[in-house]
């Protein structure tokens, strides 16, 4: 902890850092140690607004994290950078390096931006320090490193709910190509914000919980994913208040293993690790039960990435 304390002291300099903030774990754990290496005065907490993408919750959790550590926090709206990423198929990596790190180094206006990014993913895995005005202090640590210093330090961190590990924004639960935003994009933001409320209210506390929007473009078909499973009330709440919404068509509870057809762009398609990757390490670990996959060769040029287009019970 000393020593990176002492890191963010030396790579900062006499300038100012601004935190690349979501409020879980990496980037608290960078706020906290910025803090204590700078002070509060020359640390800021931006976090990117995704707009109805982004939980509730998240914005109270990083509003009083702000105000308990007595650092300053600003909001920058994305709502439509984003959506224009999504219109080409699900690309988390696309949205953070065109969207949320481009705005962030703008806003930061010749600063260093400091991500929370570790060695438990992939920009961490590069072993970069600081890249292109992008400075990772933890890129050193793992994920169990980092919750042994956050312990030791007493700082708690609220989790949204929908994750055990890494949690984000809504429209990472959106499959498939953001065509209309006031069909596809309103479903994936409607759908998981009511399964939320629905668990919050009842009280009943999930290590995973998302809705995934899945099927054609012309339909689009919520896959609730919830461990542990729930009790049969909570599913006939939950699915009842989903069905009301009028951009859902479907709705179905993952609780047996699922056969996913996914069409993908060549590129993808014709590279057995890119396809092990979006199954292993995009796509199970979100899903409540197990999943295998059907690949099909996409011919249609905007899908630059994959879109689930259909699902049924396996085997």
């Amino acid at each position: 902890m000393k020593e990176l304390v002492e890191d963010i002291r030396e790579t900062v300099g006499d300038g100012k850092l601004f935190v690349a903030f979501s409020g879980g774990k990496d980037s608290s754990l960078v706020a906290v140690l910025a803090k204590m290496a700078l002070g509060s005065e020359r640390v800021e907490l931006v976090t990117i607004d995704w707009g109805p993408y982004a939980y509730e919750k998240s914005k109270k959790i990083v509003r009083e994290f702000a105000e308990k550590h007595g650092l300053r926090h600003t909001f920058i709206p994305s709502k439509n950078l984003q959506e224009k990423v999504w219109r080409y198929g699900p690309s988390c990596n696309a949205c953070t390096r065109e969207v949320k790190t481009k705005l962030l180094r703008e806003y930061a206006k010749g600063n260093l931006v400091a991500s929370g990014a570790n060695s438990s993913d992939s920009w961490g895995k590069t072993g970069l320090k600081v890249f292109e005005g992008v400075y990772s202090p933890l890129y050193r640590l793992d994920k169990s490193q980092i919750n042994a210093i956050l312990e030791y330090l007493g700082v708690e961190v609220e989790r949204i709910g929908e994750a055990p590990q890494r949690e984000g924004c809504k429209l990472k639960h959106l499959l498939k190509m953001l065509i209309n935003p006031n069909y596809h994009g309103r479903a994936v933001a409607v759908a998981n914000e009511i399964l939320l409320k629905c668990l919050e209210e009842e009280g009943y506390r999930a290590e995973l919980a998302n809705v995934k929007i899945v099927g054609p473009l012309s339909k689009n078909v919520a896959l609730i994913n919830v461990v542990p499973p729930l009790p049969d009330h909570l599913k006939r709440r939950i699915e009842g208040e989903l069905s009301r919404e009028s951009t859902i068509d479907e709705v179905h509870f993952v609780e047996k293993p699922l056969k996913l057809t996914i069409l993908a762009n060549p590129s993808v398609y014709r590279n057995e690790e890119a396809r092990k990757w979006i199954v292993e390490g995009r796509l199970q670990p979100e899903f409540a039960a197990p999943i295998e996959v059907e690949w099909r060769e996409s011919t249609n040029e905007r899908l630059r990435t994959f879109q689930v287009v259909g699902v049924m019970p396996y085997p």
